[in-house]
């Protein structure tokens, strides 16, 4: 099975741990990614992390950072020189880069599919919404990240398959507990007796750290938040730390790379996730939960969109906005290094059971044979 795979996600190298999976599966795989993203979170250069046993090349991309008009002037080629059985395009349907390379596709007698993480139903003006409508006529199997993407896809009218598969889990080898000393790089950033409490990635406003802050000051036991990422709410946040006389407990770390994030988690206590949904966004699956619960950290999460679904048992919910409930997990927690011992566990056993990348490849894989079959059989005889 020869596959084309093009994907904005993977710049990020610890997420091509999926696609290397593929490969020992028997996919015979390129997967073309762009030199950079740029969106609110900043700018993440391409890397090269994991490319045992596959193709990885980056190809040009125009009007880098717009989320609907992005696109690849060279997929089409790329496709001819290829010749793939299959078109794995990982981007949402109602985007100008799907339409381009399904269409390129279809021209090409190539089955293709596309990914969505839309979880909202939400209407798209012309030409959005047209764009939908022929990449849903062109790909007889989508691959949704959650049951509500799922649902939506419905809703809007495609009629289809559809794979329930989150886009990346995580690799248990390097998402591993600590070893003990925890890496020093992080542990330095205050008195070790001080509880550590980390968010990663985007500092916007959907991800609520500045409920997570204001938490945190509630707290009569020492402690230090650990913020890393990048976004457009940064100075605010440094602001308001500051207006709460906690700016030296707050340490702003920048974004990290990939390849550093396993030791990022290795030195906390607990790992936070206070999204709140807004009229354009519910969180969608919440992938630095499960790169935490693979670290045995015991996490909290609010209650917006997939989250509690991704957690499970194996960590604290809390309701969205809700301040004082989220002070109450923290505070459960600071006090109380047994249970923050128990739910790490539990969040490590329940990322083995159901989020390695291992585990998203065999369902990818699976798709892949199914959208061959139904490809087939809607050709021509």
């Amino acid at each position: 099975m020869r596959v084309v795979m093009v994907s904005k996600a993977l710049v990020v190298g610890a997420y091509q741990r999926k696609t290397e999976e593929l490969a020992q599966l028997g996919v015979d795989l390129t997967v073309l990614i762009p030199p950079v993203w740029n969106d609110r979170r900043g700018t993440q250069q391409a890397e090269h992390l994991c490319t045992t046993g596959y193709q990885l090349r980056e190809i040009p991309l125009r009007l880098n950072g717009n989320y609907h008009l992005h696109y690849y002037p060279t997929l089409s080629a790329e496709l001819a020189a290829l010749r793939p059985d299959l078109l794995h395009m990982d981007e949402e349907p109602y985007n100008l880069a799907t339409w381009l390379a399904l269409r390129a596709a279809a021209e090409q007698g190539v089955a293709a599919t596309f990914f969505t993480w839309q979880n909202l139903h939400r209407r798209y003006p012309w030409p959005f919404a047209r764009m939908e409508q022929a990449n849903y006529r062109r790909s007889p199997l989508a691959i949704a990240g959650n049951q509500a993407a799922a649902e939506v896809l419905r809703r809007k009218g495609y009629g289809g398959e559809v794979a329930i598969i989150p886009q990346f889990g995580v690799d248990p080898a390097l998402f591993a507990p600590a070893p003990a000393p925890a890496p020093a790089s992080f542990v330095d950033h205050g008195p070790s007796a001080e509880v550590r409490i980390g968010y990663a990635g985007g500092l916007l406003p959907e991800k609520g750290l500045d409920l997570l802050i204001r938490a945190c000051a509630g707290l009569d036991a020492p402690w230090r938040l650990l913020l890393a990422g990048e976004g457009e709410q940064h100075a605010l946040l440094v602001a308001l730390a500051g207006q709460l006389g906690v700016a030296d407990r707050v340490i702003f770390l920048g974004r990290k790379s990939s390849g550093e994030m396993a030791a990022f988690y290795q030195g906390l206590d607990l790992f936070v996730l206070p999204s709140r949904t807004l009229p354009n966004w519910m969180e969608q699956f919440g992938r630095v939960l499960i790169e935490a619960m693979a670290c045995e950290v015991a996490v909290i999460g609010s209650t917006s969109g997939e989250i509690p679904h991704v957690i499970g048992d194996a960590g604290l919910l809390f309701g969205e906005d809700d301040g004082d409930a989220l002070t109450g997990c923290l505070r459960l927690l600071v006090h109380d290094s047994a249970q923050r011992a128990r739910l790490g566990a539990a969040g490590r056993r329940r990322v083995l059971a159901h989020f390695t990348m291992r585990q998203i490849a065999e369902q990818t894989v699976a798709a892949y044979r199914r959208l061959l079959d139904l490809h087939q059989a809607r050709r021509p005889r």
